[in-house]
Parts: C-alpha cells; structure tokens; sequence
C-alpha cells in the first residue's frame, strides 16, 4: 500500500533568517503512528505546519498520492487533520458542537451527518455531555480535547498532532493516548511527552536544528539515552 505521506528534502527558510528545516526527507505509511521529538526550536512545528501549505519551502510532499502544490493545497488539507499548540485557534464556533460539525460540513457532510459525526468525536474525547458549551466555559484540557474532536470528525487520511497533552493531567493524556491508540488514521505526534511517545507511537523521528538527526523505532530511540542528551531530550 502506498505511503500516505512522503516528504523530499524539505527545507524552510524564514523571512527572519532562520533555517527551520535543512533537507528533510520522511515517509509515514498508512496507520503508523510516528513521534516527532526535538528541543524547542528544533522544526516540529514547521514540519506540521509545511505539510498544511501553512507555511512554504522548497522540496516536495505527497499526501495521499496528491503533490502538494498552489492548485491541490485544498485537495491536501482535506486529508489532514491538524490540531496547533493553541486550541483556541481552531475553537470559534457558537457551540461545541457547531465547532466539531464545522469540518465534517465543509467536507461536503449533509448536516445530520455530520452531527452524528462531530457527537461520536466529542465522545471519544470525553466531552459528550458539553455539545452546547461555548469555548470560553471549558478549561484548558477540555479546549485541547475539543480541537483534537474537531479533527477526529472529519475522518481524514493522517493527523498532525502538536503537543496534543499539553494543558491535560496526567489522567486526561493517558486518556486520550488510550483514544488516539484506537484511531485508524496515521498521526505524526509532535511533543515533549517522551511517556505518551512510549505508550503511543511505534516509530521515532528526532529533529534537531531543522536536521532529521534520528528515525527508528520508538524502543530504539528512547533507549538511547546517549542520543536523547545530545539533543536536549534527558
């Protein structure tokens, strides 16, 4: 089966001189769940972010057998699933549920659709109950959850994790790694949560100054204690 995402040779420049990745090349196949790890300012984000078109740079990346490009951004998008470091950007609907139907509408989904939809997400990140809140009523996990909900409903090809268990305690992320384990979808996870890596993810992939330094499986590179302090990780 083909790979549901390839990337070659990835580099990203920013208008403030910054190199953000230097020649990354990765392929994720269908269903692996690939953990993206790296100290701070080490590209995660930009990774994600390049795959979105939301940011650009030089290289190439298929998504689905689609090359990403100025004509098939939306064709790519629509088979991703991004949630971003702050759920507050994807939150700004009337209602929980308005927010987790939103995707599944703009996907073609009649209304009755993608409400069952967007109640099944809610559910599998124990929010059912909440479909009438508003953003501002929930805590900060609750937010992180709804926006993960808001993905999870739009039954897309991979999704594009960054630091999902940021703002959860330590019950909340087992829960959601317990959720995202029985997930079809492949996933790149981007954290610093090398414990939920473990638990999650079959594959590793260390980032480093925009540098691919390390790509194995996940036993292996968490046992390297030797490469996890080289690059700030212990």
């Amino acid at each position: 089966m083909p790979d549901v995402l390839q990337i070659e040779n990835l580099t990203v420049h920013y208008d403030d001189g910054v190199h953000a990745l230097r020649g990354v090349s990765l392929s994720v196949p269908p269903g692996q769940r690939l953990g993206l790890i790296g100290p701070n300012g080490s590209g995660k984000t930009t990774l994600l972010l390049a795959i979105m078109r939301g940011v650009r740079g030089e290289g190439r990346i298929v998504v689905d057998g689609i090359e990403l490009g100025r004509t098939t951004v939306d064709q790519v998008r629509s088979r991703c699933g991004m949630t971003f470091q702050s759920a507050d950007d994807q939150l700004f609907m009337a209602t929980l549920l308005d927010d987790v139907a939103f995707g599944p509408l703009n996907q073609g989904k009649a209304p009755d659709e993608a409400e069952a939809l967007a109640r099944d997400a809610l559910r599998a990140v124990a929010l059912d109950g909440l479909e009438t809140r508003t953003a501002h009523h929930l805590s900060g996990g609750q937010k992180q959850n709804a926006a993960l909900a808001t993905i999870l409903a739009m039954q897309v090809k991979i999704l594009l994790l960054d630091e999902p268990g940021a703002s959860l305690d330590l019950r909340s992320r087992r829960r959601l790694t317990a959720a995202l384990a029985d997930r079809p979808e492949a996933m790149i996870v981007a954290t610093h949560d090398l414990a939920m890596i473990g638990a999650l993810c079959t594959r590793v992939v260390v980032l480093d100054e925009g540098r691919l330094v390390a790509d194995g499986p996940v036993e292996t590179i968490l046992g390297d204690t030797d490469l996890l302090a080289a690059h700030g990780l212990a």
